[in-house]
């Protein structure tokens, strides 16, 4: 089990991280979000021990060091995956994924070899040289070493980035199926809200140099504690309660995302459509509801100017107020 206590770092005086505290259990995926510069990938590279820290960073129990302690940073129970992968161009996809796997049983390397990279949909592509691969199959390779030895714990910083997007929702259940079936332990720094509500098990947000909320994603996505946490998982409303519920007197706001607002030709609540935007099975509604500026979904496009009804559930009115 990893577990940080206290941690603060800096590259300068001001830290970029201040007081840190989290625990990962062994097996769990945890995905860590926040705005760029929040520090994500800084987190990542103290917890592989690339910089010193104040605190105490824990594994198992034992604390583990930075640079100050080891002559060579990092950890042989973790891998860490940064943007930069790092890849021998020379060599070819097979054997950059083996480059650190013993000769010693040759049958059996080859064998680890072609499991990760049909984990990393790279088999076919196994004995083309790194150099003559795209970003997003440089980066596919370098996963597949990094799970090479067997981790106990691996830090992945944006790891589907350069991945196109049709192969990107497979790449991400195989990989992440991999980790739980082999009780990996996995941090990965993400912006897409995919990786952080899909397949993480708990989710942490940077914010300000600290931890803004911690919780299961279903739990900060339905409840979001604020417009921040609620706008990293995708388009979200701060509407005035009063401009939804007309008995509400107080300048309260409260947090929806588009697909909690409906259309419904029979309500008081009335918006003026601003502009409509094609999302494949429904579209999103630009509108303006007494003069905030709001989204919502609906199965076809609103023209312009249309004057429309919306609902919003009591149910979810009260449990966000």
């Amino acid at each position: 089990m990893l577990k940080l206590k206290n941690v603060t770092f800096g590259y300068a005086e001001e830290p970029v991280l201040n007081n840190i505290n989290f625990e990962v259990k062994q097996g769990e995926n945890v995905s860590v979000i926040g705005e760029s510069g929040c520090g994500k990938s800084t987190l990542l590279q103290i917890i592989y021990g690339l910089y010193d820290v104040q605190g105490e960073i824990l594994w198992d129990g034992e604390q583990i060091f930075g640079p100050a302690f080891n002559l060579v940073p990092g950890h042989a129970f973790m891998k860490y995956l940064a943007q930069d992968f790092d890849l021998m161009p020379p060599l070819t996809v097979a054997e950059n994924v083996g480059k650190y796997l013993s000769n010693m049983y040759p049958v059996k390397k080859k064998r680890r070899i072609n499991e990760l990279l049909e984990v990393v949909e790279m088999t076919e592509l196994k004995d083309i040289k790194a150099k003559n691969l795209s970003g997003g199959q440089q980066q596919r390779v370098a996963l597949a070493r990094a799970l090479a030895k067997k981790p106990e714990l691996i830090l992945l910083d944006e790891p589907f980035s350069h991945i196109d997007q049709f192969r990107k929702n497979n790449l991400r259940r195989k990989l992440f199926d991999y980790l739980k079936k082999e009780n990996i332990s996995c941090i990965v720094a993400t912006h897409d809200s995919t990786d952080a509500l899909s397949f993480a098990d708990k989710t942490i947000v940077l914010k300000n140099q600290k931890i803004y909320a911690e919780a299961s994603p279903q739990e900060l996505y339905e409840n979001p504690p604020n417009v921040y946490v609620a706008s990293l998982f995708g388009d979200v409303n701060e509407v005035l309660l009063k401009s939804i519920k007309p008995s509400e007197k107080s300048r309260k706001k409260i947090i929806l995302y588009p697909e909690e607002i409906k259309f419904s030709s029979k309500s008081e609540i009335k918006a003026k459509v601003k502009n409509a935007h094609f999302h494949g099975n429904n579209w999103l509604i630009e509108a303006d509801l007494n003069g905030q500026h709001i989204f919502f979904m609906h199965s076809s496009a609103l023209k312009p100017g249309r004057i429309v009804g919306l609902k919003i559930s009591k149910k979810l009115i009260a449990s966000r107020c």
